[in-house]
């Protein structure tokens, strides 16, 4: 999956919001907190972490390449 960002970055849990991974901004930052997105090859837990072009996350199966 590519999400096309429209702005110099967006942040973690509204990226994870605005795909429905999830069904709330809660549910998002829980995932985040719990150590469930990988950024780069790296476990990332900041909620508000500025996600830019090039990033590549990963959440369980899915895979998300930022653009």
């Amino acid at each position: 999956m590519t999400y096309e960002l429209k702005e110099e970055y967006i942040e973690l849990y509204k990226l994870i919001k605005i795909l429905d991974l999830v069904d709330s901004g809660g549910q998002a930052k829980l995932i985040i907190s719990e150590g469930n997105v990988i950024r780069n090859g790296e476990v990332e837990t900041r909620k508000r972490a500025k996600i830019e072009s090039g990033d590549t996350l990963q959440i369980a199966d899915v895979i998300i390449e930022v653009i």
